[in-house]
C-alpha cells in the first residue's frame, strides 16, 4: 500500500528544538525518524511539490541553506518517493476539502492528491487529518494510530 507523506514527518524528524523536549514530543520525533528510515529502506510513498517546498522552506529557515539543499538532493535521489505536481485543479479541489473539513489548504492538497490516486493513508503528525473521513493518519510504522 502506498501512503501519502506529509511534511510534518520531516519537520518532526529534522528540526532541533531550542528547549528540552517533553516525553511525548521525544516519542513523536522517534516515530518520525522511524517512518523516514522505513522510506529510506524502500517503502514507496507519494508527496507533492507543495509539501516538498514547505519542508525545504522551513528547513532552510531553521537549519540553513546547505541543509535544505542536502535534503532536496536526498529526496530527488530516492526512486521510491513519487513527487506529484500540483495544479489549479488540485487547488480548486483543495479549497472545497479545506472548507468542508476545516483543514489547511496544504493538508487539503494532500487529501486531493490522495483521492485522485486512491491513497487512503497518510504519514502525518497533523491531527487535522483526523477530520477527513477518507484518510487514515499513520504516525507509526508498526501500528495505525488514527486518534492520538
Amino acid at each position: 500500500m502506498v501512503r501519502f507523506l506529509d511534511s510534518s514527518v520531516f519537520l518532526h524528524a529534522y528540526l532541533k528544538p531550542k528547549r528540552e523536549l517533553k516525553d511525548t514530543e521525544k516519542e513523536t520525533k522517534k516515530k518520525a525518524i522511524n517512518i523516514l528510515e522505513n522510506i529510506e529502506r524502500g517503502e514507496e510513498v507519494v508527496t507533492s511539490t507543495v509539501h516538498i517546498s514547505e519542508i525545504l522552506n522551513i528547513i532552510e529557515a531553521r537549519l540553513g541553506l546547505d541543509a535544505a539543499i542536502r535534503l532536496l538532493e536526498d529526496l530527488l535521489a530516492m526512486e521510491n518517493i513519487r513527487i506529484e505536481k500540483v495544479d489549479k485543479k488540485d487547488y480548486e479541489e483543495a479549497l472545497v476539502l479545506s472548507s468542508r473539513y476545516k483543514i489547511s489548504p496544504n493538508d487539503a492538497i494532500a487529501c486531493a492528491i490522495s483521492l485522485r490516486m486512491n491513497i487512503s493513508e497518510v504519514y502525518s503528525f497533523d491531527k487535522h487529518f483526523d477530520s477527513v473521513p477518507f484518510i487514515k493518519r499513520i504516525t507509526n510504522i508498526n501500528y495505525v494510530n488514527n486518534k492520538e
